[in-house]
């Protein structure tokens, strides 16, 4: 009786330390636990994600070769960083690699409406968004979402609406200085 009693006591004491540990782990974690597994069976061909550290998953990077359109030939890093917010707040992405791009600046600002907290258009961020939303809507910037009508790089907008071989040869200069794989 004794011992079976302390076996008791002893197996109460390790459920509540495990259920401590559990309370510590933040929402945020819990959601990118499930993102992530579900996120790496759906990514697009062109992309692929590296983490530094397989414990933190709240920072990746992201890498993604175009294979079609204007961007064709290279690779493109962003790193993803996801606040302790999420999922009522975006993640925060930056374009690692220099490149010439409407929608994308050449200091690696993104111009992305699902990346805003509030859009206009009203395809903005919402808590019912997830991470593979965001590397879905990134890979797309390379092919069918590009906004010349609405640009962060006002210059490279202004450059394709007046001379399209003039943009594209740019474009290239920067895959081969930047981006080359």
């Amino acid at each position: 009786m004794i011992t079976l009693s302390r076996k008791l006591k002893k197996e109460s004491v390790e459920v509540k330390e495990s259920c401590d540990m559990t309370k510590r782990i933040s929402i945020r974690d819990r959601l990118l636990v499930k993102e992530i597994q579900e996120m790496e069976n759906t990514l697009p061909s062109t992309c692929r994600t590296t983490f530094s550290d397989p414990n933190i998953l709240h920072e990746f990077v992201l890498c993604i070769c175009p294979d079609e359109g204007f961007w064709k030939g290279g690779t493109y890093k962003f790193i993803i960083n996801v606040p302790e917010e999420y999922n009522m707040v975006p993640p925060n992405v930056k374009c690692l690699t220099k490149l010439w791009h409407p929608n994308i600046s050449v200091t690696g600002d993104i111009c992305l409406s699902l990346l805003r907290q509030n859009s206009i258009d009203g395809l903005g961020w919402a808590p019912t968004r997830k991470i593979k939303d965001v590397i879905w809507g990134l890979n797309s910037l390379f092919t069918d979402l590009l906004n010349f009508d609405d640009p962060l790089n006002s210059e490279a907008a202004e450059q394709y609406q007046r001379d399209q071989k003039e943009f594209q040869t740019k474009v290239k200069e920067y895959v081969l200085l930047y981006a080359s794989r």
